[in-house]
């Protein structure tokens, strides 16, 4: 029997506000997947070691800051510096339609803004990780 697929859930930056994270969270949890929640205010090293550690299929990072040119990028970075450039990164949150392809130019394999039904994100994940 094949592993549940594991979702690394985390918020870069100097975000304090997590309802969205938790709400996906929970609906990847529903949907059958096994989740880790890393909390509020997590540097790009901690989100990768945390990755790492945990042997994560996917990081969905969740952003509100405006920081997300700089720092979802940068999770791109670390892990392939790391060799786990196999893992799925997506992103969420508020980010401006204009930045979209400048992040997917730079790894982040899809993005999901406000309003996104949780079952578009579950469905992405499903159809793209690496197994």
């Amino acid at each position: 029997m094949e592993r549940p697929i594991r979702v690394l859930v985390a918020k870069p930056g100097l975000d304090g506000h997590d309802r969205g994270a938790k709400v996906i969270a929970r609906a990847l949890r529903d949907a059958g997947m096994e989740v880790i929640y890393t909390g509020l205010r997590q540097t790009a090293e901690q989100i990768v070691n945390a990755a790492i550690q945990e042997d994560v299929d996917c990081v969905a990072l969740s952003i509100l800051s405006g920081a997300h040119n700089t720092l979802l990028p940068k999770v791109v970075e670390l892990l392939r510096g790391e060799g786990a450039d196999d893992i799925l990164v997506i992103g969420g949150g508020v980010i401006p339609g204009e930045d979209i392809p400048f992040l997917k130019e730079k790894g982040i394999k899809e993005i999901f803004t406000p309003g996104t039904p949780t079952q578009v994100t579950i469905d992405f994940i499903r159809g793209n990780v690496n197994r």
